[in-house]
């Protein structure tokens, strides 16, 4: 069983932005499997870089989404995806420094970020997107 497994309450869009969180989560659980195997060390210089990387990449492209279909939460969205920024880079900040608890630290600060960013803040980009398709439905 995955670490952290994807859901169908987790669906957004069908689209890019499912499939950048499904690339997160598999991320994610890679990590975690080396961790819990012992090898923590040997990937999470890979992991970290391309977790930080991956999701800087992820956060941007749903932002822009956001703008270009006039979501109205958008302000708060950045704020919320900031401070997740911020918390990955004191992860790597403390792996540089030589941290050796930084892999577990991040599998779990990713797991729960993702799980509840998803559910909660992106659960209204997608009640946003229904709620415009009914609209222009009706039109």
């Amino acid at each position: 069983m995955a670490y952290f497994e994807w859901a169908d309450d987790m669906v957004i869009d069908k689209g890019p932005i499912d499939a950048d969180h499904q690339k997160l989560v598999e991320l994610v659980n890679d990590l975690h499997t080396a961790t819990s195997e012992g090898r923590g060390q040997e990937v999470i210089e890979r992991i970290i870089h391309e977790l930080i990387r991956y999701t800087k990449e992820h956060l941007e492209r749903e932002e822009q989404l956001m703008a270009s279909i006039q979501f109205p939460h958008l302000e708060r969205h950045k704020v919320g995806h900031d401070h997740f920024t911020q918390q990955l880079n004191v992860l790597q900040a403390k792996y540089d420094q030589g941290s050796i608890t930084v892999a577990s630290q991040l599998s779990t600060v990713l797991r729960d970020w993702l799980s509840l960013h998803i559910r909660r803040s992106d659960k209204e980009i997608k009640t946003y997107l229904t709620q415009r398709t009914k609209a222009k439905a009706r039109r």
